[in-house]
């Protein structure tokens, strides 16, 4: 399949640019295993589901990834921590005038914070702080919302571009797992009075979830790597589930990724599992854990629009879109959601 062929035409006015007042509160379009689409709202939700169902979740939390500074020379710097790799180490994308080499120091936070460049790995720097670094991100860095957004990380952010089910343990995402953006405590009540199980799993996002596809096969794109684990209480819940004739529902593609990343990890048999996964979904794809998908809108060509298609099609999945665009839904990270049934 080619690039071109998961390509649409969003007006800028329907990328949500901030987040509604309640988290609950957004539009969701359901697309059945028919390809036939409903108006609904994320609150009918309970309504959608079936009791006996299992709602999985990524329990990860979005860390304060993005730092800006100066280089010895003066020149601006931008961080961005992709990955903490032990106390006082970490990968990270550095944009500046010039690559900084080897020995560089960067001097972030109005030089409250300080960071040797030790070498690159592809496209990432290896730095080298001079303080703990999860600590200092807290205390310095900024939410790295998307670039789309088309503007500065505010307060606002700081609570809304985290799930209400975070685990601090687990400070490590770069990007929020943004269907479960939606649950609040109201919708999860009601969920659970509704007899919907939920089940955690983790999937730490990187920024290359922004990164475009480059190459018209879509076949030959290679995917980022990111960290997930599938503990085996979640397993269970699955197995319980199925065996009682409920649906599973992954929140989000991470979710998805993560599940069927375990799978795959085990001959298509869901087990307990903990790694690293670069697995690329696309239309052909024959899905070994999930039966339905709750997700946001994606960006045109993105890898989470192809493996929204490998659910449910990409013809259905397009005509979804196309309606959504003339209902004038809300996009991308802080819009609107859809509910999607695995195509029969």
């Amino acid at each position: 399949m080619q690039l071109s062929d998961f390509s649409y035409n969003l007006p800028d006015e329907l990328i949500a640019r901030y987040p509604l007042a309640k988290r609950s509160a957004s539009r969701l379009l359901h697309l059945n295993a028919q390809g036939q689409t409903k108006d609904c709202t994320i609150a009918q939700l309970p309504e959608l589901l079936q009791a006996g169902d299992l709602l999985v979740l990524n329990d990860t939390r979005v860390i304060k990834a993005r730092l800006h500074g100066k280089r010895a020379s003066g020149g601006a710097v931008e961080v961005l921590v992709e990955r903490i790799t032990g106390t006082d180490t970490a990968l990270a994308h550095v944009k500046a005038s010039n690559s900084p080499k080897a020995g560089a120091t960067l001097y972030l936070a109005d030089s409250q914070l300080e960071a040797q460049v030790e070498g690159r790995q592809n496209n990432l720097y290896a730095l080298r702080f001079n303080q703990p670094v999860l600590p200092a991100l807290e205390q310095f860095g900024a939410l790295p919302i998307p670039p789309y957004f088309n503007r500065a990380a505010d307060e606002t952010d700081d609570e809304r571009y985290q799930t209400v089910f975070n685990n601090p343990d687990k400070a490590a995402s770069v990007a929020a797992p943004t269907a479960s953006l939606h649950f609040d405590d109201e919708l999860l009540t009601a969920l659970a009075q509704k007899g919907i199980d939920k089940a955690f799993v983790t999937l730490h996002v990187g920024a290359g979830t922004f990164q475009p596809v480059r190459t018209d096969n879509i076949a030959e794109h290679v995917m980022h790597s990111e960290w997930g684990e599938v503990p085996q209480a979640t397993v269970e819940l699955v197995e319980k589930t199925k065996a009682n004739g409920g649906k599973i529902i992954a929140v989000g593609t991470t979710a998805t990724r993560a599940l069927e990343s375990a799978a795959k990890a085990n001959n298509g048999e869901l087990k307990a599992w903990s790694g690293e996964t670069d697995i690329f979904i696309y239309p052909g794809y024959r899905f070994k854990v999930i039966d339905r998908l709750l997700t946001n809108f994606h960006l045109p060509e993105s890898t989470l629009l192809m493996l929204v298609s490998a659910l449910a099609g990409r013809e259905p999945v397009l005509q979804a879109y196309a309606h959504a665009i003339q209902e004038k839904y809300r996009f991308f990270s802080y819009g609107d959601a859809m509910l999607i049934d695995r195509k029969i």
